[in-house]
């Protein structure tokens, strides 16, 4: 069992602007395996159990800051009006505790908010490793073959951490280190509230460096050091869209990766993708083609796909759906859905219920073993256990006007192009005929028909359609007179 990790404030910062993202979106609120960049930083801090977070807002605060308490009730946002560096975000962060009296103590830890792959056991490892070390300033830093753009963590001869220095204020022998300073810090927290107010923006960028309390911290005689991780690209952060594809692309074999470790049957990772909240059972299998979206949840033995995208959806066990678009529906134990369905919200399959090919459910309750097998459109219904709809069924929901519901009972039969127009309901063991437009209710156990006797016109075509193929060949058919 870990350690518990003493009294931790996580600061994270999201004032930038973000313009190479070139968008009316903050870059922070940009989604990536269905959260956004700040959200998933915001889970991974969770695993802290962080006495306090305090968020660093500036740019798109109208949009930041909401976003923010609806992830985390109880930050604190802190406004940057102007960004002058990242030592001045966090003054602005510590300000901002200390008018709440909520002075940090402790270790505080500081996260940037557009780093996706950040994890929560990275960040107890690093926090972790800070307290046991009893450091003034810890730095995560990691090995990378090409540095260019990062400060680079310099150490002295006994390997011991001197400094933090920014590409550009780097020497050319300074930019040949391998070690970057990936910009989470982790601070002692009394010494972070004295320090701050000394920190002095002398250099190529007129900003202040929060790495520059490393120097502050050593000339005052404290602990400082560096907790190299192991998996750096988990401290990359993404400025522009084609950097947040590529993240989005990682995050996505992770997620896959891990799934197909807890027991799940991926056919093909490279085209499959699944957000950070789905929850998927062992031996569930995962076609090609497949997104799954949300907080979907799939139970053991279930398959999905090829080529179906669910978002917020639960599908039992050993449930089948295939090629299927589902959004906010359930699909019961034993289900079939599919091909070419489409299940929009409100939909709920029963026990072994089936969907089938071309048909459209809103908002529409399937009973046990019920079945809507072909090109159909069912909204606002209800239908019993047991009940089979005819193909190219329609459920006309809607007067112009309001929506109105259809119930259909329990083991009813209904005949093909039927027209249900609600309100109306249709008893237990009911049928209709085919072609039927049903404009009442239907008790239990009768026959619904609304067609007038068939009428049989002989020769038609060739009295109506003389000259034409049609008319051929109805007179090359015709039986040879004795």
């Amino acid at each position: 069992m870990e350690a518990p990790l003493n009294d931790v404030t996580v600061i994270v910062l999201a004032a930038g602007g973000g313009t190479r993202m070139r968008s009316k979106t903050m870059k922070v609120l940009h989604p990536i395996g269905g959260r956004s960049m700040i959200g998933h930083v915001l889970a991974a801090v969770g695993a802290l159990e962080p006495r306090q977070v305090v968020a660093v807002v500036g740019h798109q605060r109208e949009q930041v800051g909401p976003h923010i308490t609806s992830i985390h009730p109880s930050a604190v946002l802190a406004v940057q009006e102007e960004q002058h560096g990242t030592g001045h975000a966090v003054r602005v962060a510590v300000d901002a505790l200390v008018a709440a009296q909520a002075r940090p103590q402790g270790t505080v830890l500081v996260a940037y908010g557009d780093t996706p792959l950040l994890s929560g056991e990275s960040l107890r490892r690093f926090a972790a490793d800070h307290e046991a070390a009893q450091r003034a300033v810890s730095i995560l830093s990691g090995l990378v073959p090409d540095p260019f753009g990062y400060g680079r963590v310099v150490r002295d001869a006994l390997g011991d951490v001197v400094a933090v220095v920014e590409e550009k204020d780097a020497t050319p022998e300074q930019r040949e280190i391998g070690e970057i300073n990936s910009g989470i810090m982790a601070f002692d927290g009394d010494f972070l509230v004295e320090a701050l107010p000394r920190l002095r923006n002398d250099n190529a960028k007129g900003e202040y460096y929060l790495t520059d309390l490393v120097q502050i911290a050593r000339d005052g005689g404290m602990m400082v050091g560096a907790y190299a991780i192991d998996d750096v690209r988990q401290t990359e952060g993404a400025n522009d869209r084609v950097q947040l594809a590529a993240l989005g692309r990682e995050l996505n074999r992770r997620i896959v990766e891990r799934w197909m470790r807890e027991g799940v049957t991926v056919m093909d990772p490279e085209t499959t993708w699944i957000d950070a909240d789905v929850m998927l059972e062992p031996d569930v299998t995962i076609l090609p083609g497949t997104q799954l979206l949300g907080a979907t949840v799939v139970a053991e033995d279930a398959v999905v796909g090829p080529d179906t995208t669910l978002k917020d959806c639960e599908v039992g066990t050993g449930a089948r759906v295939v090629r299927t678009h589902g959004e906010l529906a359930v699909v019961g134990a034993g289900a079939t859905v599919g091909p070419f369905s489409y299940l929009r919200p409100g939909s709920r399959l029963g026990v072994e219920a089936k969907v089938g090919a071309f048909v459209e459910t809103k908002n529409a309750v399937l009973g046990d073993g019920a079945k809507v097998p072909h090109l159909s459109y069912v909204g606002d219904a209800e239908i019993g256990e047991g009940t089979n709809i005819g193909a190219g069924t329609i459920f006309a929901n809607y007067d112009g006007v309001a929506k109105h519901r259809t119930t259909v009972g329990r083991h009813a039969r209904t005949g093909s192009n039927n027209t249900f127009v609600a309100p109306v309901s249709i008893g237990d063991g009911a049928a209709t005929g085919g072609g039927t437009v049903v404009r009442g209710d239907v008790p239990a156990g009768a026959l619904a028909v609304s067609a007038g006797p068939l009428r049989v016109i002989e020769g038609w075509a060739r009295q109506r359609r003389a000259g034409t193929a049609q008319a051929e060949a109805a007179e090359a058919a015709r039986p040879e007179e004795p």
